[in-house]
């Protein structure tokens, strides 16, 4: 039986920031707070599928931006991104302990 946890959906926004501690840590750490999790905390699916896409999203555009620092305009857009990585998670964050479901923007739905 699933039960609402609007503090675990909003840790497993806030866990995408673990891409500072260690490589690829923002999209690993979701991943695996949603598979422990999945049959637990209700709607953890679509929480996780959405942090997921952001994730996949934005690393896509951060190495198209590394190609784009050839050109030198690819350095403001890797500032952009990286800014928004901090703090879109974050408006996520807040958004699911209000149990609040947060579309990230800018993002691919790679997981329907």
């Amino acid at each position: 039986m699933q039960r609402e946890d609007n503090q675990f959906l909003m840790f497993t926004h806030l866990s995408q920031l673990a891409h500072f501690v260690f490589p690829f840590g923002g999209l690993l750490v979701p991943i695996v707070l949603w598979q422990i999790k999945k049959d637990e905390i209700l709607n953890l699916e679509s929480h996780a599928k959405e942090i997921i896409n952001f994730q996949i999203s934005f690393s896509i555009y951060a190495i198209v931006a590394g190609i784009l620092i050839i050109l030198l305009i690819g350095l403001g857009f890797l500032l952009i991104i990286g800014l928004i990585t901090v703090i879109v998670p974050v408006i996520g964050a807040v958004k699911a302990a209000n149990g609040e479901f947060f579309k990230y923007p800018l993002t691919i739905q790679f997981l329907k």
